[in-house]
């Protein structure tokens, strides 16, 4: 499982308005999510996203998929590539309903996200 998309975020400036957009052009279904300004959770047939506001022109945010959070980004870090210091939401609550969340660059400066899905119960 490790290194396959598994979550996607779009910035937009106003999120009301990229909701209607996305949702009118793939169907996509929206609830509520953690971000602050009105963010949601997106809901699609394979790739969990999400939507947050307040970031107008954003490119999408593509998460690759991690066992350890941890171990991932001290392993960035050796090979040479940086990990962001913001917080994405690493609250109890998004963290069991999301998982974990890392913005990174690799060692020549290109940004990805690392993502640790949450526990599941059997």
């Amino acid at each position: 499982m490790a290194g396959e998309v598994s979550f996607f975020e779009l910035g937009a400036g106003d999120p009301e308005q990229a909701r209607t957009f996305y949702g009118g052009l793939f169907g996509w279904t929206f609830e509520p999510g953690p971000a602050d300004g009105g963010g949601f959770a997106i809901g699609t047939p394979n790739v969990p996203g999400g939507l947050h506001g307040g970031d107008a022109g954003a490119s999408p945010y593509l998460f690759f998929a991690v066992d350890d959070m941890t171990s991932a980004v001290a392993r960035v870090r050796e090979l040479g590539g940086q990990a962001d210091d913001i917080d994405l939401g690493s609250d109890e609550g998004s963290v069991a309903r999301f998982g974990r969340f890392q913005l990174c660059h690799d060692d020549q400066g290109s940004p990805f996200g690392l993502h640790q899905p949450p526990e599941r119960s059997s």
